[in-house]
């Protein structure tokens, strides 16, 4: 077969017989011989077994241990394409799902693409640490991870030696490990039964800057082990200025609100910013974000997006939603149609709820007024995009 093109969820595409072929870790236009997996009508999904042609994009990948780490689709790819399919790839779920025909010009915000990740789960099984393998729950063992940062590599170390220890819980099955270089927060994802506080004492005696409770990150966020922050540490500030571009006035609403990261940056550009987050820690952390700020215009409301929504009574000159993946939802769409707020940014990471989200808003009037890709996940087939609409007739 000869590929096509690269598709959302880390396939390549091609066609054979009628039928759609979804194939991964291969490019488009290469020509490749692959054994399919599985079969249904009209669809088949198979595995490549030899690139007969190889497209001049593709690049030696950057990792010993992809193609069998989950983590990574694309390391095969030069970044240039990668960004480009991304692209694409945004346009067409935007088409495809939503009806919507995206701007002629989608802006790209990219940064470094390796050692970028501030945030990772590590798995745990009787004598090996790692992720899991692709398509698969089968642990990949590892000792390093070229995406994550280098403060993450020293802890993967650490922790792999302290996994040989003796004392080492074995009830333990996940961590996560987040670090902005300076300090570094454990927490624990899946385990057994409670994990002792020895443990995390034994673990300060071996890992430099290891914190208890919350992480303030580079002394401007607090965010604490249940709060949400962006993984990619160097974009942060770039997803912030591609979301508020152009963003001033009276009122803004800034809705799935985490721990601050657009809110307070609001605060400077509106007399009066409510930020709405679900989450009772990432609310208490927000608001000690404000206060240390000094954004007294800054109101803090733990209230889900949605019932919000249903007791405001009159619409802000702003709104910024950064919601979880599952995105919006038909009944906050339905409610922003109601209150038809001048301006509207969503900042979404998956492209075919964002396309559902913005099939709704532009039937209640809104338009695209700017579609920006920021690439916070580099070598994978994740993607960050921003949406700014306009009301129709202003």
């Amino acid at each position: 077969m000869t590929v096509e093109k690269l598709v959302y969820g880390g396939d390549a595409l091609a066609r054979l017989d009628g039928r759609v072929v979804l194939v991964p870790l291969v490019l488009p236009g290469e020509r490749v011989r692959a054994s399919a997996e599985q079969e249904k009508p009209g669809l088949v999904r198979a595995r490549a077994l030899e690139v007969l042609e190889a497209s001049p994009e593709r690049v030696p990948a950057g990792c010993g241990y992809f193609e069998r780490c989950g983590g990574c689709q694309y390391q095969h790819a030069s970044y240039s394409l990668q960004l480009e399919a991304k692209r694409g790839i945004l346009a067409e779920e935007l088409r495809r799902l939503g009806g919507i025909e995206p701007p002629a010009r989608i802006e790209v915000v990219a940064g470094e693409p390796w050692g970028y990740r501030n945030r990772t789960q590590l798995h745990f099984d009787e004598g090996s640490l790692g992720f899991r393998r692709m398509r698969s729950h089968e642990l990949c063992a590892v000792d390093h991870c070229p995406i994550a940062s280098p403060r993450i590599n020293e802890v993967i170390r650490t922790l792999a030696a302290m996994h040989r220890d003796p004392r080492w819980p074995r009830f333990l099955r996940s961590l996560e490990v987040f670090t902005d270089e300076e300090r570094v927060q454990l927490n624990v994802i899946d385990t057994g039964r409670p994990v002792a506080r020895r443990f995390f004492e034994w673990c300060a005696e071996s890992i430099p800057g290891l914190v208890s409770g919350a992480l303030d990150y580079e002394v401007r966020f607090r965010v604490g082990s249940n709060s949400f922050f962006q993984v990619n540490r160097f974009l942060a500030d770039r997803l912030v200025e591609a979301a508020l571009e152009g963003a001033d006035g009276g009122r803004a609403l800034d809705l799935y609100a985490g721990v601050g990261l657009f809110s307070i940056p609001l605060a400077g550009r509106f007399h009066e910013v409510t930020a709405v987050e679900a989450g009772r820690g990432a609310a208490l952390d927000l608001e000690f974000n404000a206060a240390r700020a000094g954004c007294a215009n800054l109101q803090v409301v733990q209230s889900s997006t949605e019932a919000f929504l249903a007791a405001l009574d009159a619409a802000p000159d702003f709104v910024l939603l950064d919601p979880p993946r599952a995105g919006l939802g038909k009944h906050v769409v339905a409610r922003l149609a109601e209150l038809r707020p001048p301006e509207i940014t969503i900042v979404a990471c998956d492209p075919s709820t964002l396309a559902r989200d913005l099939a709704g808003l532009s039937a209640a009037g809104y338009a695209i007024a700017g579609l920006t890709l920021v690439d916070l996940f580099p070598q994978t087939y994740h993607l960050e995009a921003v949406a700014r609409l306009e009301r129709s007739g202003g």
